[in-house]
C-alpha cells in the first residue's frame, strides 16, 4: 500500500516537474527567438529615469529591470523587455500602475523613461473575521454564529523605508486572542540577493478544534484556555535571479493544553499524560515565479517545492519529515478567454502522529471545489483544479479625491466554470475521517470572479460534488 501511495505521489510531481520543465524551456526558446532579430537597429542604453516614486528607493526598481546603464539592445528586443519588466515590477505589489518607454535620442543611444505611480503602504485594518477555515463552514457547519467572529487591529506597513520591507503587527480577540510581529527584509546585500523574515507569535483558544467526525470539525468552547501556542521564526532568502527564490528556515513551535482538553480527546498530544509539546522545524522552499499578475495571473507559470523536518533535536516531542510540490499554469486562449490548471502533492513519511499536527486537505487554497466544508486529513494527498474563464467585463472607475492612490479604481469581472479532483490516503486506524478518504472525491462548479485594485478578489461560485451535494460558496481569496 505505501508502494502504491508514493508511487502515485511520485506520479503527480514528475508531472509537475516535467510541465514546468517544459514551461522553462518555452521560456528560454522565445527569449532566445527574440534576440535573434536583425541588429542592424541597436540601441544603447544611456540613462534609465525613474519618476513617480515619492517613497521607494531607486535600487529597488532597478532591481527587477533587465537592461542596466550600457547596455545594449535591439530595437525589437526592447519592446518585449519593457513588457516583461513593466509585470516584474507590478508584481512587487508596490505601485499601482507603471508606464515605461524609451527615450530615442539619435546616434544610437536611448534613455529608460520610467514612470510609476504607487501604493498606499499604511493599512491600520480592524479586524472582524470568521475563526473558521472559510465563510461557507461557518455559514454551514455552524449556524453562522456571530460570536464565532475575532476582532481586534492589523497594522500593515508595506514598503517600509522604501525598500520593500514589510511589518505586520496583529492584535486579535475574539473567539481566539494572537499577538504577532512579522517582519520581512527582502534585501540586505548590495546586489539584492540575500534577505531575512522574522515572525513571532503568541495564540490562546479558549474555543478549539478538538476532533474531527465525518470530516467536520467539532469545537469546545470554556472560560479558561484550552491551548496556548508560542512560536518564533527565522527565515533567509535568496533570490539568484528575477524568477527564482529560495527560502531556508528554522522555527520552534510549543503548545500548551488544559486538562478539559485532553479529558475530550485523549490523544489530541497523541498521549493522555502529556499536558505540552514542543518541536523545532528546519525547511527549505523554492518558488520559480512567473506570472503576468501574482494577485490575479492570467498568464504564466508557477512551481513550489517544500521540503520540511519536525523533530531537530532529541527533546522534540515530534518526528516528520514531508514535502509539497505545487504546479499551476496559466494560458491566454485569445479574445479574452483564460485557461488555468493547478496540481498538488503532499507526502509524509509519517503515519502515527498526535491528533493536533494531522496534515488534512482543507486548508488555505488545498481544497477540493464543492469540498470547502469538510477537512480531509491524511499523510499523503494530491489534487488538480481546472479553470476556464472569460472576461465580461472591465473598467476603471473615477472617484477623484486629494489622495490619488486611490482616486481611480479598476473593476474586471469574469464568468467561469471549473472542474477539480484530488485524493486522500487515510492515516491508518482513523476511522473519524474515513468519509472521504481512500476514494475519488471530485467536483465541478461555475461562478464569478470580481478583480479590483490592491488585490482585491471576491469569487461567487456554485458546486456540485461526489457526494451527491451542491450548494453557494463565497471567497474573498484568488482561486490559486
Amino acid at each position: 500500500m505505501w508502494a502504491l501511495r508514493i508511487s502515485f505521489i511520485i506520479c503527480v510531481c514528475m508531472q509537475c516537474i516535467t510541465d514546468a520543465q517544459g514551461a522553462f524551456d518555452s521560456t528560454r526558446q522565445k527569449n532566445k527567438n527574440r534576440l535573434a532579430v536583425d541588429t542592424s537597429n541597436i540601441l544603447t542604453i544611456n540613462r534609465i529615469l525613474i519618476v513617480g516614486n515619492k517613497i521607494t528607493r531607486d535600487f529597488i526598481i532597478e532591481r527587477e529591470l533587465t537592461l542596466k546603464t550600457g547596455d545594449t539592445v535591439s530595437t525589437q528586443a526592447l519592446t518585449l523587455i519593457i513588457e516583461k519588466d513593466k509585470s516584474k515590477l507590478l508584481n512587487t505589489r508596490l505601485f499601482n500602475t507603471v508606464n515605461m518607454r524609451p527615450l530615442d535620442y539619435g546616434n544610437g543611444y536611448a534613455d529608460l523613461f520610467i514612470e510609476v505611480s504607487e501604493r498606499w503602504y499604511t493599512f491600520p485594518v480592524p479586524i472582524v473575521e470568521l475563526a473558521d477555515r472559510n465563510f461557507n463552514e461557518w455559514w454551514q457547519n455552524y449556524n453562522h454564529d456571530f460570536r464565532r467572529l475575532n476582532y481586534g487591529l492589523k497594522l500593515y506597513q508595506y514598503n517600509f523605508r522604501g525598500r520593500n520591507e514589510t511589518m505586520l503587527l496583529t492584535a486579535k480577540f475574539g473567539f481566539t486572542k494572537v499577538f504577532k510581529l512579522s517582519y520581512r527584509m527582502p534585501y540586505l546585500d548590495k546586489k539584492r540577493k540575500q534577505g531575512l523574515i522574522l515572525d513571532l507569535n503568541y495564540d490562546e483558544r479558549k474555543n478549539l478544534a478538538f476532533q474531527t467526525l465525518g470530516n467536520i470539525l467539532e469545537f469546545a468552547r470554556t472560560e479558561n484556555n484550552l491551548r496556548t501556542t508560542r512560536g518564533a521564526s527565522l527565515t533567509y532568502t535568496y533570490r539568484n535571479s528575477f524568477y527564482h527564490f529560495h527560502g531556508f528556515s528554522i522555527e520552534y513551535t510549543k503548545n500548551t493544553v488544559s486538562d478539559s482538553l485532553i479529558s475530550l480527546n485523549p490523544e489530541y498530544l497523541g498521549n493522555n499524560a502529556l499536558r505540552s509539546q514542543q518541536f523545532t522545524t528546519l525547511g527549505y522552499q523554492y518558488i520559480y515565479e512567473n506570472r503576468d499578475f501574482v494577485s490575479y495571473p492570467l498568464k504564466g507559470s508557477f512551481l513550489s517545492a517544500a521540503l520540511r523536518y519536525q523533530g531537530v533535536f532529541a527533546k522534540d516531542d515530534i518526528n516528520r519529515s514531508d514535502m509539497n510540490i505545487t504546479y499551476a499554469r496559466y494560458l491566454s486562449l485569445g479574445k479574452n478567454y483564460y485557461l488555468s490548471n493547478y496540481s498538488s502533492a503532499y507526502l509524509s513519511m509519517q503515519d502515527q502522529l498526535p491528533y493536533a499536527n494531522y496534515s488534512a486537505l482543507g486548508y488555505n487554497r488545498q481544497f477540493v471545489r464543492g469540498y470547502e466544508v469538510y477537512l480531509i486529513e491524511g499523510p499523503q494527498f494530491a489534487f488538480n483544479k481546472t479553470t476556464f474563464k472569460k472576461q465580461i467585463f472591465s473598467h476603471v472607475f473615477s472617484l477623484g479625491g486629494r489622495l490619488e492612490q486611490f482616486q481611480e479604481v479598476p473593476l474586471t469581472i469574469y464568468a467561469k466554470t471549473y472542474a477539480d479532483f484530488g485524493y486522500v490516503w487515510n492515516y491508518p486506524g482513523y476511522v473519524n475521517g474515513r468519509l472521504l478518504t481512500d476514494k475519488l472525491i471530485n467536483g465541478v462548479g461555475f461562478g464569478l470572479d470580481f478583480v479590483s485594485s490592491h488585490d482585491a478578489t471576491m469569487r461567487l461560485e456554485y458546486s456540485f460534488n461526489g457526494e451527491g451535494e451542491q450548494g453557494f460558496f463565497f471567497h474573498l481569496k484568488k482561486e490559486f
